[in-house]
């Protein structure tokens, strides 16, 4: 029996993976908890479907740029169902960021499309794989502009999301953040880089002193170890500090989530998988994962 207020997904590039992908949530036990936002014709009679069709013929593994501004159409109409109460959350299926930039679409990410249709100030990253949550302070940048954006005002500005957003949608009443340093040994006291000294540890003791349970800076290859403590989450400086961790421990059943949204966001931990896509081989576990976090996020 479909029941009110489900889950939203966003089917992705229908080129790719993401229609094989919803079509599994018809034999899974959320079947009635969700509404698809897709192309009727790719996905099962079993599922609820809100039609957007595309303009351009559908080819497995060949994406068009034609179908791009409708594939943003439909994950508009999801954020806009999300925030009038109509969804109880939103699941998104990949996108492939190149696809949509050579229809003339200027198109940074889901994340930075998500933020600007909920007027969303500063979201945060967090990836969940199991019991291991990573939470990032940059994202998609050269490594070599991470120093300059890791101020004092912005690390914590995220801070302050991500210990708000765990006590909210992850009902942890007083979360743990371990938060990695910048730098190979968190800085050795400024002889390996100053950044840790001078602002994450000044912003560190800040928070702490409000009542926030705080740890670090602690250098990223002992952060994440029994060593360093229990902890609700670890804060990583850059995407491919904390990441590799994660997708080590949980790859295939990984989850996406931002936080910073007036919404409920996960999403999968791959991309569009272009070359496997119309081939039966791809793997529905971290779609999965991603709506049953939504769920329980949504208290369902």
């Amino acid at each position: 029996m479909p029941r009110d207020n489900p889950l939203v997904v966003t089917a992705g590039d229908p080129a790719g993976i993401g229609p094989e992908l919803c079509n599994a949530l018809a034999e899974s036990p959320y079947a009635d908890d969700v509404v698809i936002v897709g192309d009727r014709s790719l996905i099962r009679d079993e599922l609820r479907v809100i039609d957007i069709p595309f303009p351009a013929p559908v080819v497995a593994g060949q994406p068009d740029s034609a179908n791009a501004q409708t594939l943003l159409d439909g994950l508009t109409r999801a954020v806009e169902g999300c925030l009038d109460g109509e969804f109880s959350g939103l699941v998104t299926l990949p996108l492939a960021k190149s696809v949509i930039a050579d229809a003339g679409i200027p198109f940074t990410g889901h994340t930075e499309l998500l933020a600007e249709l909920t007027n969303a100030e500063l979201p945060v990253m967090l990836l969940v794989a199991g019991e291991l949550r990573v939470a990032l302070v940059s994202t998609h940048m050269p490594l070599s502009a991470v120093p300059g954006y890791v101020t004092k005002e912005r690390l914590r500005d995220v801070i302050e999301v991500l210990d708000r957003e765990l006590r909210s949608k992850f009902r942890l009443a007083e979360p743990e953040i371990v938060v990695c340093g910048l730098n190979p040994h968190a800085g050795e006291d400024g002889h390996l880089g100053h950044e840790d000294r001078d602002v994450i540890a000044p912003v560190i003791r800040e928070l702490a002193e409000k009542g926030l349970r705080l740890r670090g800076p602690l250098p990223a290859d002992t952060a994440f170890t029994p060593a360093a403590g229990h902890k609700d989450v670890v804060l990583a400086m850059y995407h491919d500090q904390g990441l590799p961790v994660l997708k080590y421990a949980g790859f295939g059943h990984a989850v996406n989530v931002t936080l910073g949204l007036p919404i409920i966001r996960t999403s999968v931990d791959h991309g569009t998988a272009f070359d496997i896509a119309g081939s039966g081989k791809a793997d529905a576990g971290s779609l999965m994962a991603a709506v049953r976090l939504a769920a329980t996020m949504a208290g369902k």
